[in-house]
């Protein structure tokens, strides 16, 4: 067994300190390390009641709390005639959303809309999500389970036509609506971060591949009324996509086409491509196979746009790796990359050199700009 260095030596030995009660004790209540232990104590109660706190921020969605507190501080009384709950109901979920700053419990007794849940107001694309989580709960009911592929009926993998679906061109229109509705609503969240982040002003012709319903291509639209627009997603979903264009009065700038990016090739004529939340949704190989097809839609200088949350992002680990890790193994294709990553594969995709952007929320996207 080869020596310890000594980093090692060192982890060994906190860990066996912190672990050992008599410390934890001493610790608690030593003046210079209880703040640093009370802190950790809180955090791993947090990881363990993870799930409650996330169930009462359904709760609180499904009843439409947030609305119902939002013009003005009411008495649980009056919250409880709203919600339909009894008034011990109420009590118990209108405390238990003030200690999460979801709700603001007031001084005469009144409940108002909290800062967390203002937050919430202003973003129905996050609701969207956690109305979803439904059945990311249930997927992870047997977490064990998910992780060793023994789920029964996993419902993401369900909900998401095109996961692990070798005919995904031939899914319905049924099929596509519920998660193309999802990610119109999601996709808001971060059109206008990686359209801060990086301006079209000098580009004649977008290619969205992977599109969805073309929300992406619709605030690019109303940014840069000269842009040419061209969404390439499932048949299905383009269909839906054609439509929004023409709603929006951009038919005659913006088109939808259908196809399979695993066996299609991608249409050519756009000098700037986006791929927006679609890489983490594949394994390596077909991640690279649609790398390598933009590639080749795109002309020699042409710009590549790679959007999603990413694996290690500085100060947001556990939305790349333990949120995203564990959604996408229930979702049963597709992984968090880190920076290095995607530039590895932009690079053996034919890229000859990529770097990152900054956005305003790292932490549900990041952009990495690639040159053809």
């Amino acid at each position: 067994m080869p020596a310890l260095s000594l980093r090692d030596r060192w982890i060994s030995f906190r860990n066996r300190l912190i672990a050992n009660p008599r410390f934890q004790r001493f610790a608690a209540g030593f003046p210079l390390t209880r703040p640093i232990a009370r802190q950790n104590a809180r955090a791993l109660f947090d990881l363990m009641a993870g799930f409650v706190y996330s169930q009462i921020l359904a709760a609180c969605i499904e009843l439409d709390l947030f609305s119902v507190l939002a013009d003005a501080p009411l008495p649980s009384s009056a919250v409880a005639l709203r919600l339909g709950l009894s008034p011990e109901a109420t009590t118990r979920l209108l405390k238990a959303a003030a200690a999460l700053g979801l709700a603001e419990s007031l001084p005469d007794g009144r409940y108002g809309i909290g800062r967390l849940g203002a937050a919430l107001q202003g973003n129905p694309s996050l609701v969207s999500l956690i109305r979803h989580h439904a059945m990311l709960y249930a997927d992870l009911a047997d977490p064990v389970a998910l992780l060793r592929g023994e789920l029964d009926s996993p419902k993401l993998k369900a909900f998401w036509a095109y996961a692990k679906n070798t005919d995904a061109a031939a899914a319905s229109s049924e099929q596509v609506r519920a998660y193309s509705e999802l990610m119109a609503d999601s996709q808001a969240l971060i059109a206008a971060d990686v359209l801060d982040a990086y301006p079209l002003n000098r580009h004649t012709r977008l290619l969205d591949i992977g599109g969805g319903e073309g929300v992406f291509l619709l605030q690019a639209a109303a940014r840069h009324p000269k842009l040419r627009l061209v969404l390439f997603d499932l048949p299905a979903v383009a269909e839906r996509a054609s439509t929004r264009f023409v709603d929006a009065g951009l038919g005659h700038r913006a088109s939808a086409l259908g196809g399979d990016f695993f066996k299609d090739p991608l249409p050519r004529g756009a000098d700037v491509a986006s791929l927006v939340r679609l890489l983490h949704d594949h394994d390596d190989a077909f991640a690279l196979s649609i790398l390598r097809s933009a590639h080749a839609a795109l002309p020699k200088g042409g710009t590549l746009l790679v959007a999603e949350p990413m694996s290690g992002t500085p100060g947001a680990e556990p939305v790349g790796d333990a949120y995203f890790g564990f959604y996408l193994a229930a979702m049963g294709a597709g992984r968090p990359r880190s920076l290095g990553e995607i530039k590895d594969l932009l690079g053996e995709a034919g890229f000859e050199k990529s770097r990152l952007a900054q956005t305003r929320n790292p932490m549900i996207v990041r952009l990495v700009i690639a040159t053809a």
